[in-house]
Parts: structure tokens; sequence; C-alpha cells
């Protein structure tokens, strides 16, 4: 019988094979490897920390939240019910997980070469010590593995946040959340230190689904109904307090582009009373949205929460997904995005605050050079968030780090984030933005563009001090 591949994760993986810039990248790297994991903007269940209890299987640790896994599975024409993802009106779904895991080893050479493949490998060896490579082959004995160490208490969620060496962990809550899951963490008295973050954009894009209805929720939870303009933005203001009551240190907002535009009173109201009526359009909602971003850096100046735009995704681009799944399906797709006249308006008016801090991420690396970095290079308030999202990768962290630092430096960056549902992959993600991140400084010290002892500032500013100088944890 053919004996099983090895899972080797070599240590000196993602480094330039030239000997003299992987040395240094290795003396980089060893020298933050170990720092503590800050993960400022992510989209884990606070809850699982509430419960503290076995993660039901690997199927549901691994697949089930992940839609990095199972976009790639889908394009291969693998049915969505056939991973255990529910349709949104009861058609029949594969609910045995060991079948789904065996359809996942099945396909896993898809993964190979992705940041997905690597964040994977790095879970199944360092987090579960899985010693054979992950095959249709190999799938069920790795299961049956899985499986045995998530009955330990070791590797119950608070149990691995703490090996982990997570210092905080942010997750993404709406305007109307009542962060009940934050609250009971706090009375709990576990000393992980999980924070929310305020996402309003379920309120202040009109073109949300049940909009209205969120609205109606947010009057409930400030305890006033929202009739007007004026009440809305009490309301926002009234909830963006609470949130940090409970720890909050930024705000974030997803947005399908970046235009900021401040209305007149006047406008704000007459286009807030016809969303009110049903009878906004499209032009509405634009504007709505351009100028709610002018409101929430206002905000941000007084009240001093960090301000996050992620814009540029054509968000449920399969309409067919959206219909049978609903969202967050892995059809999201990136959009050509501009920024120079788009945020010019906010810039002007609030970019040369030092009390405000506006991080902006994009989907559209062509933005990198020609935009981003020279707008962050200048305005006080403005920072560039990491690679973000389909560019969270070996290759696309390396195009970031050469096409903003000459303009921006690293200190006009903020780290990085894992922005992540997939809690167990938290490590392997910042394990890989470390190496990458020490191999860009290795060249940089070969290339005598810096010293050593430069380059060791750099990259524990980078793995460690940026991101709570940034966000001010």
């Amino acid at each position: 019988m053919k004996q099983a591949p090895r899972l080797t994760l070599n240590i000196d993986r993602f480094f330039d094979p030239n000997p003299a810039v992987r040395r240094l990248a290795r003396l980089l790297y060893n020298s933050v490897r170990n720092l503590p994991i800050v993960s400022p903007h992510g989209h884990v269940d606070p809850n699982i920390f509430v419960e503290n209890i076995a993660f039901p299987n690997p199927t549901e640790l691994f697949l089930i939240p992940d839609h990095y896994i199972f976009r790639m599975l889908y394009s291969q024409g693998i049915p969505m019910e056939s991973l255990g993802i529910p349709p949104l009106h009861g058609s029949p779904t594969e609910n045995d997980a060991r079948k789904i895991w065996k359809a996942f080893g099945d396909h896993y050479y898809l993964f190979r070469g992705t940041p997905t493949g690597a964040w994977l490998d790095h879970e199944f060896s360092v987090v579960f010590g899985i010693k054979k490579r992950f095959t249709g082959a190999t799938a069920m004995e790795i299961y049956e593995h899985i499986s045995e160490k998530l009955q330990s208490p070791k590797f119950r969620p608070r149990a691995l946040f703490e090996r982990f060496n997570i210092e905080v962990l942010t997750t993404t809550d709406a305007a109307t959340d009542t962060l009940a899951s934050h609250q009971e963490l706090r009375a709990s008295g576990w000393k992980g230190n999980v924070v929310p973050c305020f996402r309003p954009d379920s309120v202040t894009n009109l073109k949300t689904k049940k909009w209205m209805q969120n609205i109606q929720l947010l009057g409930a939870r400030v305890g006033k109904e929202i009739t007007s303009y004026r009440s809305l933005i009490e309301a926002l203001e009234n909830r963006r307090a609470f949130f940090k009551t409970m720890g909050a240190v930024s705000t974030d907002h997803g947005v399908e582009s970046p235009y900021t535009r401040e209305l007149p009173h006047a406008e704000a109201e007459a286009i807030f009373q016809r969303a009110l009526r049903g009878v906004s359009t499209v032009r509405d909602a634009e504007l709505f949205t351009a100028h709610m971003l002018m409101e929430m850096a206002r905000m941000s100046i007084e009240d001093g929460l960090v301000m996050q735009i992620h814009p540029g995704s054509d968000r449920n681009h399969n309409q067919m997904i959206l219909e049978k799944y609903g969202t967050d399906k892995g059809s999201d797709i990136p959009l050509q995005t501009e920024f120079t006249r788009n945020l010019k308006e906010l810039l002007n008016k609030y970019g040369n605050d030092p009390r405000l801090t506006v991080i902006v991420f994009t989907l559209d690396e062509t933005t990198y050079a020609r935009e981003l970095a020279p707008l962050a290079g200048h305005y006080p308030a403005m920072k560039l968030g990491p690679a973000w999202w389909f560019y969270d990768s070996i290759e696309g962290m390396k195009r970031y780090r050469s096409m903003v630092t000459e303009t921006a430096g690293i200190y006009n960056t903020v780290g990085f984030n894992d922005d992540t549902r997939a809690f167990v992959s938290i490590p392997a993600r910042h394990d890989l933005s470390r190496r990458v991140d020490s191999n860009y400084l290795a060249g940089l010290v070969a290339r005598h563009i810096v010293g050593l002892d430069e380059a060791k500032e750099m990259i524990h500013d980078l793995a460690y001090g940026l991101v709570k100088k940034a966000y001010k944890l």
C-alpha cells in the first residue's frame, strides 16, 4: 500500500530562496514569531466564548464558517447543499459531517498554491498535530483525529484563545446589536479580551434589505422612535457611546464606493423622509451613504472611535446564490474603485485633524501606488489598511508592501488584520503575515536600503506595534 505523504511545514516557508535573504528573514521572523496576536477586525462569533463548549465536529469547525473554502469547492461544481450549506427555504441539505469532510478531502488539491491551503496546513499541523497530508485517502483518519482532540478541554474556545496568545479579538456588530454576548463575557470573569466594533451599515445604507425594520429596531434599542434625520443621528451617537462602554475602539463601514459628500441638513432630512415612505431612489441612497461617512468621521473626532472604510465589493454578485442561500456565501467580487476624488471632501474637512484616524482598505490593487499611498503619505488622519480579502495572501502582501512603502512608509500603515470568521485560522494568518513581512524587510536589508537594527524595529512594529497604536489598544 502506498504510504500517505507527510505533512511537513518547512521552517523557511514563504521566505526567499536566496540564502542571504532567507537567513535575514528567518532572523527577523524569529524575533516576532511569539508576540501576542492583536486582531482588530474580524467576524468570529463572540458567543462561542460565552458557551465555551466543544466544537461539534471538524466539518463545522473548518468548512461551514469559511467561505474561502466553500467558494472554491463551489467553483468546481460542488453543490452548496452537499457541503452542508442550507438553502433559505428548506431544500434537502447534506447533514452527514463525515460525508462532507470526505468531499473536502477529495478536493483539497484545489487549494494548492493558495493562502487558504497554507492556512489550513498550518492549522492541521500546528493546532492539531496532524502528520499526514490531507487528501481523500487520509480524510477520515484526520477527521477522527481532530474529533478526538475537540473533546479535550484544551480545545474549547477559551482555551484555544489563550493558547493562540490572543491579546485582543474584535468582532463586527450591527448598530442594533444588544452585545449580549459581550456583556455575558464581561460578567463571566474570563480574562480574554473580546471587544465589539460598531458597524451601522444596516441603517445608513438605504438599499439594505429590511432597512425599515432595522430603523425600527434601532429606535427600540435607544427607547425612542426614529421619525427624523436628527433622531437617527442622535440614536447612532447613543449606540456608539454604548459600544464604547463595552470596549469598542472602532467603527466599520462597508460601502460600495468611498464617495463622501456633506449634505445640507434639509436635504439629508428630505432623503430620510423619502426612505421612511419607501420611495427613495438609487441616487438618494448614494448621497445618503456619502453624507453618513462624513457624519461618522465627525462622530469619530468627538468620541475617539477609529473609523474603518471597506469599499469596493460587488456584494452577492451571483443572484441565484443570494436568493437561494443568502448573503456571505462567497460570491462577493472586487470592483474598480476611485479614492482621490471620492475621499476629497472628507479629507479636506477632517483629514488634517489629529483626533481622527480613518483606516482605508481596498480591493482594487491598482490604487495602492497611484492614490492610497500618496493620500496616506500626506493626510495625518488617514492610514492604509493591510492587503485585504482576496489579497490577504503571500503575493498580495508582497505587492502591497512594494507599491505602498516607498510613498507612505510603513508608519502610515496599521499592521495586520485577519478579518476572519474561522477562529482556528487566526494564528495561521498572523504567522503568514509575519513571515511575508520578515521576508520583505530582509530584502531591504540585503540591498542596504535599511540596516538590520532598523529592520528589527520595523518587523516588531508591523507584527504588533502599529496595530496597537492605530486602534488605540
